[in-house]
């Protein structure tokens, strides 16, 4: 059965929120799985490894996930109109599997979220869309064929799948931005599942 690779690093929760209903969306295409992973958080100096497994949430990334999944998704909050350094770092040490072609060919999409409406999602998510194109990744996004693309009031682009927190860091995505990122879980396993006949 072939399994979508649901990638994020969240601090807050409201990544972590988003990578579940994406999660959620995947599932709904029959045969397709999801996989949910984090990554570890990064720090300019480090006094003790980082667990082997994280206290609570997804497991932490490893190589086979990469290698068996039949498409992914990857999440980050926005930092200054770019991913956060956790998943940066991530995605800078996958030379190994740039030059075997480990994600080649593979669909991805990607999401992210902001303390304010414009607060950088749709740089972020462009930039997100750069090393996946190296890999070799075919981008896919949310089609205006979507109807709440046109009338969502918060998150959501073309570009992937958004939350905006807003002033009190509110992690629950309203019900048009769970909808959205559900959508583009579906979207992407459809694509996914359609591949690897």
């Amino acid at each position: 059965m072939p399994e979508i690779l649901v990638l994020y690093y969240s601090r807050g929760g409201s990544v972590a929120r988003l990578a579940r209903q994406i999660a959620r969306g995947v599932e709904e295409v029959p045969g397709v799985q999801a996989r949910l992973r984090t990554v570890p958080p990064v720090a300019a100096v480090t006094q003790q490894a980082a667990p082997p497994v994280p206290e609570d949430g997804a497991p932490y990334v490893e190589a086979r996930d990469l290698a068996e999944c039949a498409g992914l998704v990857l999440g980050s909050p926005t930092r200054f109109g770019n991913m956060a350094a956790p998943m940066k770092h991530f995605l800078d040490g996958l030379g190994a599997e740039w030059a075997s072609g480990t994600l080649a060919g593979k669909p991805a999409a990607v999401f992210t979220s902001t303390a304010t409406q414009h607060g950088g999602q749709e740089s972020t998510l462009l930039s997100m869309h750069v090393p996946l194109l190296h890999h070799g990744c075919l981008i896919v996004g949310i089609p205006y064929t979507e109807p709440l693309l046109s009338s969502t009031r918060s998150g959501g682009t073309p570009y992937g799948a958004s939350h905006v927190a807003g002033a009190q860091d509110d992690p629950q995505p309203s019900d048009e931005e769970a909808a959205l990122a559900r959508a583009l879980g579906r979207r992407l396993a459809d694509i996914a599942a359609r591949l690897v006949r």
